[in-house]
Order: C-alpha cells, then sequence, then structure tokens
C-alpha cells in the first residue's frame, strides 16, 4: 500500500526534497531521529500563535486551551500505546528522562545488594542511570549477554534471577542491531519472580504496534522525536501502583499539593512526576504526530519498513568485504555494517557527500562495539518515507567508496 503511496507521503516532508552538495538527499538516520512532517510543525507554529499560556495554572481562556491541549494529548498518548489510564502517562523530555526517572525515583526504594538486570545490547541512556544509581546506593547489575548474531541468550537472562532482583530493564529493539527482543516473554519471567520491568520503546513504537497491556510491562518509555514529533518530549507509562510508591524525580512547582517550611505534601499521579512548566506545545504536536501514523497505519508501517529492511539486506550483502551486525529474524528497520578496513567515518564522510545521510560511532551503544571487537559502525536505518531508490544509491554509493579507500 505505501509503495503507491510514497511520493504523496514524501510531500508532507519538505525536508526530504533537500540537496546536499548539489545531489537529492537519501535521509537514512531515523533512528537518530524522524523527520517532521507539516502538521507536526504547523500543530506547533498554531498553538504558539492561538493557545499558548501556561498550563494548570491560570483560569484565564489561554491557560484553559493550554491546558486543555495538554490534557487531550496525554490521552492520546494514553490511548497509542493502549494504556489503562491517561493518569499512568507522564510526559518527559524522552527516553532518556524517563529511564533517569524510574532509575532515580524507583531506585530509592531499592537498598544496598538489591539487583537490576539490564543487557548487553542497552543504548547507554539504559545503563548509565543504573550505574549512577549503583554508586549512590550499592546495587548490583547483572547483564544479559547475546550471541554474535544479536540475540539475547534467554537461558542466561533466566539464571540472573535471585530473591536480590528487584528491576529488570531491557530495550524493546537495538538501536544498532535491529533485533526485536522477546520483551513479553521476559516480562512473564520476570513476574514469576515478582520482579517489575522497564521497556526501552524508543526504537519500537515508530514501527510497530505496541500494547503495553499485552506486553504486562511495568514501565515503558519512549521519545517524541522519534515517532514524527518533535525534540524535547517524551513519554513515560507506569502502573500506577507502583507510580504511588515511588517518590518524586524532582520538586518545584505543579507537582506539589501543599508547601510549609515543616513539610510539603505532593499531587497524586502523574502530576507528582511533572515539576515545573511542561513542553506543553510540544505534548499537543506529539499527539499530532501520532494521529499522523495511525492515519498511516502501523501496521502499513511495520509491513513497508520490514520489506524495505529486507531489500536492504539484499543489496548490501551482494558488496564484497560488507560484513553487516545483527541477522536476526524479523529484524527492526536498521542495519549497521563495516565494510574491509575502511573506518566507518571515512564511510559515513563520503556517502555524505553523495547526498546519503547516514550513522557513524558507536551509537550510544558502546558496549555492542566492544562485543564485536570493533571501534564504531555504519548504520543505515529507514522510515515509511524512504525508497527503494534511496536503498539503491546507498548500495552504490558504499560500493563507490569502497573502491576509492580499499587497498
Amino acid at each position: 500500500m505505501l509503495n503507491t503511496q510514497c511520493s504523496i507521503i514524501r510531500e508532507q516532508f519538505p525536508i526530504l526534497a533537500t540537496e546536499v552538495y548539489g545531489r537529492p538527499l537519501a535521509y537514512l538516520d531515523n533512528a537518530a531521529t524522524t523527520q517532521k512532517p507539516r502538521c507536526v510543525v504547523e500543530a506547533e507554529r498554531d498553538q504558539y500563535y492561538t493557545a499558548n499560556a501556561n498550563v494548570h495554572r491560570g483560569v484565564h481562556y489561554l491557560s484553559q486551551q493550554a491546558t486543555d491541549l495538554l490534557e487531550q494529548a496525554r490521552v492520546r498518548v494514553a490511548s497509542f500505546i493502549n494504556a489503562p489510564s491517561e493518569q499512568e502517562i507522564i510526559f518527559t523530555r524522552g527516553t532518556t528522562e524517563a529511564v533517569n526517572l524510574v532509575a532515580s525515583s524507583y531506585g530509592q526504594l531499592l537498598k544496598e545488594g538489591d539487583e537490576v538486570i539490564i543487557s548487553e545490547m542497552e543504548h547507554h541512556s539504559n545503563i548509565v542511570p543504573w550505574q549512577l544509581l549503583r554508586d549512590r546506593r550499592g546495587i548490583v547489575l547483572k547483564v544479559i549477554p547475546f550471541c554474535d548474531d544479536g540475540i539475547l541468550d534467554l537461558n542466561a537472562y533466566k539464571a540472573l534471577f535471585t530473591d536480590r532482583t528487584r528491576m529488570v530493564s531491557i530495550t524493546h529493539v537495538s538501536n544498532v542491531l535491529g533485533t526485536v527482543n522477546p520483551v513479553q516473554e521476559m516480562i512473564r519471567v520476570a513476574h514469576s519472580h515478582g520482579v517489575p520491568v522497564l521497556v526501552d520503546a524508543a526504537q519500537s513504537v515508530p514501527h510497530f504496534r505496541v500494547d503495553v497491556q499485552q506486553l504486562d510491562c511495568d514501565f515503558l518509555a519512549f521519545s517524541g522525536h522519534k515517532v514524527y514529533g518533535p525534540t524535547g518530549i517524551g513519554a513515560l507509562y507506569g502502573r500506577s501502583a507502583l507510580l504511588e510508591q515511588m517518590p518524586p524525580y524532582q520538586g518545584g512547582g505543579e507537582m506539589i499539593s501543599t508547601v510549609s517550611f515543616d513539610r510539603t505534601t505532593f499531587e497524586d499521579i502523574p502530576y507528582k512526576f511533572e515539576a515545573g512548566t511542561p513542553n506543553y506545545v510540544g505534548a499537543h504536536a506529539l499527539a499530532v504526530a501520532l494521529d499522523y501514523i495511525d492515519e498511516i497505519g502501523l501496521d502499513n508501517i511495520a509491513d513497508y519498513e520490514s520489506r524495505l529492511t529486507r531489500y536492504a539486506t539484499e543489496r548490501l550483502s551482494a558488496i564484497p568485504d560488507l560484513r553487516i551486525f545483527g541477522n536476526t529474524p524479523g529484524k527492526g528497520a536498521v542495519i549497521s555494517f563495516l565494510v574491509g578496513d575502511i573506518h566507518h567515518l571515512d564511510m559515513g564522510t563520503l556517502l555524505d557527500r553523495l547526498g546519503i545521510a547516514v550513522r557513524t560511532g558507536h551509537h550510544c551503544a558502546q558496549l555492542i562495539m566492544t562485543h564485536y571487537g570493533v571501534e564504531g559502525m555504519v548504520r543505515a536505518s529507514f522510515s515509511f518515507y524512504n525508497t527503494e531508490a534511496e536503498i539503491d544509491a546507498l548500495a552504490e554509493g558504499i560500493i563507490r567508496v569502497a573502491k576509492m579507500l580499499q587497498k
């Protein structure tokens, strides 16, 4: 379906018409951030022009309008991931802040020697917050290894649980390998031990349907800018029973009920975790982005991107000396690779001169690089607005660069 509509869809993303060094842009860095459709940009602009006022604090018309849009956005996010209640949706700056919120707040309930399980394929934002907690409270971090094909070792995972395990925090889809982890099964295992699970869904929510009730997860985080929304906005879903137990993450305005010099009482969830003026315009624009995605259809997006990723895998696999990292069945719309002894930065820089935008480096996942014994990789990541012609340009560009640089 999207094959026939791709040109119409691309018209909604003006930046895709950009020329780079006199060549048409092939934007293949969607795992880092996605481009924004006109409706999202216009939603931000229009709110600043027509409904801009601080939320929850004013009785005047503009404040009421802005508050209504913010709370409608909360309902929209809850609906998008099928959360039981919009009160279980906390607006954050993105996945990184959401993970930090859980690590800092839920982490205050942990004691020295308590254990948190993460995996070897995590983004740094799902490693460093737990390391900071370890340094503050003396918790123990346990790591699930993965095999060279990019599959987590589930037997090793099951063996990590003890009577001191207090949390599992796991990525849904690897931003480097594209591995779609079996989080529903992993959650079932954790719950059999009475352990809650946080899912980093930054790389899954934009690509296929994610249902927190079906997964039965306890927390789930995603970023607006990866799902065609603005930067600086994201969401954390949390079970109300857990959120109510957790202390505030930050203090200030909005999250208080009463303040005296002797004692402060806090608002109910979700406001207890939303100190200060929120990004209410960003939240509204995020809701518009989610509407746009639903209009296209997540099932259509998943099908199209799957076919595009298979096509890219076939094209790139045919290139001599090209090595793809992560070859799991049904992988996400990401291909990370190296060609012979060509440095990833050299490859990425020369592809850019051909108008092809890819990512180079460790992709905030240095432990994956360590696993494979490399310094970095080149990553191409795809969206429903990408085309087979752009994949062809990537393959031809890699071949051209390889001829220039290989010894």
